[in-house]
């Protein structure tokens, strides 16, 4: 029998059987994380570090959409890594996926330099203080940059990745400055980039983007991806990413 505390519950992520523990109280899992475990490229057989791991939904939804050998979740809060822990159990995912407990700060200290083909990253997309309002809350934390910056993100993932390894992130289109210049300052060259808009008359609400460590520079703009289509339904393509 599963062992889930008070409060949680365990939600089917409708792809190979797999499931996932959550508490609704804390923080869930959003679609910028499905999007982001669909737009990230990795190679059969890569290592694969995704940073902020949460509850550990994209390792786990990686561990099905792709043959990386190897794939890491690093998540500071106890609680959230626990639980990613029990769903990494729950799925029998325990040869592909870990899950460390620990600070992005601190990388350099938990890992060794250039170990990852590839790093994955959903960051907390407000700047500190921005609206915030409890700094200890779990939510405050994956929402806000209290526990990490999003240069501590790009600078983590520099760190880990091989020579031409690829950092994949998801962000909000309001820090594509901010993502740049860190990137290019830690030698990732982006690479790709798309826009995710809610409908087609509405702007972008998140952005998808590629780093190389060691690139050239040239930057494709992939055509946008539409989450709602005119009938209010999802599109095509977002059903594929799902998985449904």
């Amino acid at each position: 029998m599963t062992d889930l505390r008070a409060g949680e519950r365990i939600d089917d992520l409708q792809r190979n059987g797999l499931r996932i523990i959550q508490d609704p109280e804390r923080f869930c899992f959003g679609m910028d994380a499905v999007l982001l475990s669909g737009y990230a490229a990795v190679p059969a057989g890569a290592g694969v570090l995704d940073l902020g791991s949460g509850t550990g939904i994209i390792p786990i939804l990686l561990s099905a959409k792709t043959k990386a050998s190897q794939l890491v979740g690093l998540e500071i809060q106890a609680e959230s890594a626990d639980m990613a822990e029990r769903s990494v159990r729950l799925n029998h995912l325990e040869e592909r996926v870990r899950i460390i407990q620990g600070d992005i700060r601190e990388a350099a200290e938990l890992f060794d330099a250039a170990s990852f083909d590839v790093v994955t990253a959903n960051p907390p997309y407000m700047p500190q203080g921005h609206g915030l309002v409890n700094p200890e809350d779990a939510k405050a934390l994956a929402r806000h940059e209290i526990a990490c910056s999003l240069e501590d993100v790009i600078k983590a993932a520099a760190y880990c990745l091989k020579e031409s390894g690829t950092l994949a992130m998801v962000h909000r289109p309001f820090r594509l400055t901010d993502i740049f210049s860190a990137m290019r300052k830690h030698r990732l060259e982006p690479k790709r980039m798309r826009l995710v808009y809610p409908r087609e008359d509405k702007e972008p609400a998140m952005v998808l983007i590629e780093g190389r460590k060691g690139g050239n520079p040239c930057l494709s703009v992939e055509k946008p991806l539409i989450i709602y289509g005119p009938d209010g339904k999802y599109t095509e393509e977002i059903t594929e990413v799902y998985g449904y």
